[in-house]
């Protein structure tokens, strides 16, 4: 049975690298689909949570991994010698920036020299991780050959951005059209097929590098438009106008203008991380990538902005920084998750300690995290009435702001939560 014969019978069997934000989700809609699924990831504990039908995603609830692991549709294991056994593989692993802000291609590299141990006559392979534009034809594909087969023909490689939104009720990754290309047109063709059996929507591209630059355009695009719109904040707190205002009445235009929102600094795994792969490589062809540069130096500064207007804040109160207790409100990156990677409220936390500040937070989806070496748990709401000044940083939506509003005797907003709230105790970005 030809490859494409058992992607159609849901025969395949399939495998997924790396079981994180992007791979367990991912994993569990081919289950759902009908596909026998096996997660391969080195945390054990993540493996032994799988095999429990304990999620530790927040888009996959266990309730819907559980009966899938019962089925036996989804097992998972630290060993890559299941390989050998599968059909499809999709690598999902992080792709971390360096402090120079080059790409880590390590975890990538890692995998596919497991994947290359294992590869047989057949095999599809896609690379779903954001990198930079040539990675699956210039780092993936040579290790891959170094097995006597060739691409196109013994065996197939795509790559497929993720497009994964943590905490999106709307868009999950059964309905965000899903972007493939592949090494050669018949590589494109199974990669679309395979996706279109658990998928509501594929768009093939004409090659692996369409598909890796479509991603680092996506995000640089917020990027810089966030960029832009944080110095227009710097600049109307500067001249004492409200910059939500204007945002909100621009929005009315019905063309050529597109609503982004300032805040504390950008967090997540793609957006703060993505655009500089494309920068990176940029200049590897002599070409510098300006837009970026400047965006990434501008959302950077943020943490220091809002690091200053608490100041400023508690200055308007005849306190300094140094000794009163600062409470942080939400520390993951966005609201309704539990993620804190890249968050701007850990670079905050970092400031406002640096000026002398005692800091506690408060977030319903984080009940710790660790701080120069120092793990700290979220406080109760009794914390709101005992702190000098309260900072919003992410607008969970289930925070009580009306019980904000009684109990913090100040309060500096970075989210615009407290939109419509006229008093003198709050401070907004």
């Amino acid at each position: 049975m030809s490859l494409s014969e058992k992607i159609l019978a849901k025969k395949a069997s399939v495998g997924v690298v790396g079981l994180g934000y992007v791979g367990l989700p991912l994993a569990v809609e081919f289950a759902l689909a009908g596909f026998h699924v096996t997660g391969i990831d080195l945390n054990a504990d993540k493996v032994a949570r799988v095999n429990a039908g304990d999620s530790y995603v927040g888009d996959v609830p266990s309730s819907v991994l559980a009966p899938l692991v019962q089925q036996g549709l989804i097992k998972a294991t630290t060993d890559f010698a299941c390989l050998a056994e599968l059909d499809t593989v999709n690598i999902a692993v992080p792709t971390p920036l360096r402090k120079t802000k080059d790409p880590d291609m390590s975890y990538i590299v890692s995998a596919t020299e497991e994947i290359a141990k294992y590869i047989h006559q057949g095999m599809l392979v896609i690379l779903e991780s954001t990198t930079y534009p040539g990675t699956t034809d210039e780092l993936v594909l040579p290790m891959l050959e170094k097995s006597g087969l060739k691409v196109g023909e013994d065996f197939y490689l795509c790559f497929s951005p993720e497009r994964v939104d943590p905490g999106n009720p709307k868009f999950q990754t059964k309905n965000i059209p899903k972007v493939v290309g592949g090494k050669t047109p018949v590589c494109t063709e199974l990669g679309a097929l395979f996706y279109a059996q658990a998928l509501e929507h594929v768009v093939p591209v004409s090659s692996t590098q369409v598909a890796e630059m479509v991603k680092l355009l996506e995000n640089t695009f917020r990027m810089i438009n966030i960029g832009l719109v944080n110095e227009i904040a710097v600049m109307c707190d500067g001249m004492g106008i409200d910059v939500w205002e204007i945002i909100d009445a621009a929005a009315t235009k019905p063309f050529g203008f597109m609503p982004f929102y300032p805040g504390p600094g950008l967090g997540g795994h793609c957006i703060p991380i993505d655009p500089f792969y494309l920068s990176w490589k940029s200049k590897q062809s002599g070409i510098e990538a300006r837009f970026i540069e400047l965006a990434g130096y501008i959302n950077g500064q943020m943490p220091h902005f809002v690091a200053t207007k608490v100041q400023n804040a508690l200055n308007e109160v005849c306190k300094s920084v140094k000794g009163s207790k600062i409470v942080i409100y939400g520390v993951a990156y966005k609201r309704d998750i539990d993620d804190v990677r890249e968050s701007p409220a850990l670079d905050i936390i970092h400031l406002l300690k640096k000026r002398g500040a005692e800091i506690s937070y408060i977030d319903p989806y984080v009940h710790q995290i660790r701080f120069d070496g120092e793990i700290i748990h979220s406080s109760g709401d009794e914390a709101l009435s005992a702190a000098d000044c309260v900072v919003i940083v992410t607008d969970h939506k289930c925070f009580d702001y009306a019980a904000l509003l009684e109990k913090a005797s100040l309060i500096v907003d970075t989210r615009n939560a407290l939109k419509g709230v006229k008093s003198d105790k709050v401070f907004r970005l």
